[in-house]
């Protein structure tokens, strides 16, 4: 199938319109025409190569909403006409421990990225949602209920499950105390799951006139990181701290507002961090993790979670050619909160 996206051909230069063949259905494979596509940090740090291992000419795109076309002789799950969606992975070994425990972006062998990844079967890179159609293997496809604003849905299946897992692994609940660092496309979503699983929920943030947008999203209080009676004030006071700041920063002042048994969980940053002193984590028996986004199992449950308390990411409708602006206004904060592409302006 031809199709049309929009492409990085270098890490110096703008995306720009692209032809690309998308491979005939398997048996197993689910062939997509795309509505919506979220506009992920990560897509223009691959685009960059800001993170090194970047190949091109690179599709970007791993938040994908869109309806089903066609379906291969062995697809059961799903028909013409369903609404779905493809998150940041749609491959991996599928034997593996991880795999089986339906935890494929720790796949043994590693997981097949949306993008910038090679095809299992073939060794050909795969290739994005900035495109007008995809096709993906069924196990890795996503049922959209049909509550949900399509328009909307994108930044849940990598926004979304990123800062869901966590909260679901660690098993937050109603009556725990938890805080958010950072309030931009992740930390956005993790305040309102985070809410909507009945914790109370605290923002640190740099900056004081941030304090409005975090109690619209459903903190119940903000602290500002740089105020030293503030953050004095909070020592021990949460259960669990979700760190969602993209660039490397001394996580010691966060330490000491858990409790004893406390966790943070790191999900932002990749890359090195400045080191800490363990007295921090000695003092209350704390523990310092992270997590990368979820399986597809997990996923799903990220979706059915937002449908049912009607969670969705804050977003900025825009146009495929307005993608590079999208970028340069995205690597200077200046988004709330996210950015999805109406995809067919790709037409």
């Amino acid at each position: 199938m031809k199709t049309l996206a929009y492409a990085a051909h270098d890490s110096n230069e703008e995306l720009k319109p692209f032809s690309l063949e998308r491979r005939s259905l398997r048996e197993d494979d689910v062939a997509i025409d795309i509505l919506y596509s979220g506009v992920c940090h990560s897509d223009l740090h691959q685009a960059r190569n800001d993170w090194g291992g970047s190949q091109y000419p690179m599709v970007p795109g791993h938040e994908i909403i869109g309806k089903v076309t066609a379906i291969g002789n062995k697809v059961t799950k799903f028909k013409v006409g369903d609404n779905v969606g493809v998150g940041c992975m749609v491959d991996s070994c599928q034997q593996c421990d991880p795999c089986n425990a339906h935890e494929e972006q720790f796949c043994n062998d590693g997981m097949t990225g949306t993008y910038n990844s090679k095809d299992r079967v073939t060794g050909e890179m795969t290739h994005g949602g900035y495109s007008q159609r995809i096709v993906v293997k069924d196990k890795f496809v996503l049922t959209i209920p049909d509550n949900m604003d399509l328009a909307k849905v994108a930044p849940i299946l990598c926004a979304g499950i990123t800062t869901y897992s966590p909260l679901a692994q660690w098993n937050i609940k109603a009556g725990d105390s938890v805080a958010v660092v950072g309030i931009g496309g992740l930390g956005h979503m993790a305040v309102k799951i985070a809410a909507a699983m009945g914790a109370e929920v605290t923002v640190f943030t740099r900056s004081e006139s941030k304090k409005e947008e975090a109690n619209s999203l459903g903190a119940k209080h903000v602290i500002l990181s740089t105020d030293k009676d503030q953050m004095s004030a909070a020592k021990k006071s949460f259960d669990f701290i979700l760190n969602t700041i993209p660039v490397p920063h001394d996580i010691s002042p966060y330490l000491n507002t858990l409790k004893i048994d406390g966790s943070l969980v790191i999900v932002g940053v990749i890359g090195e961090l400045p080191s800490f002193h363990t007295g921090l984590l000695l003092g209350g028996r704390r523990r310092v993790s992270a997590s990368l986004i979820g399986g597809i199992k997990q996923t799903q449950e990220t979706i059915d979670f937002c449908a049912k308390h009607q969670v969705y990411p804050e977003v900025e409708m825009i146009k495929m050619d307005e993608i590079n602006t999208a970028f340069e206004r995205m690597k200077n904060g200046d988004v709330k909160y996210r950015f999805v592409i109406d995809m067919d302006s790709l037409k």
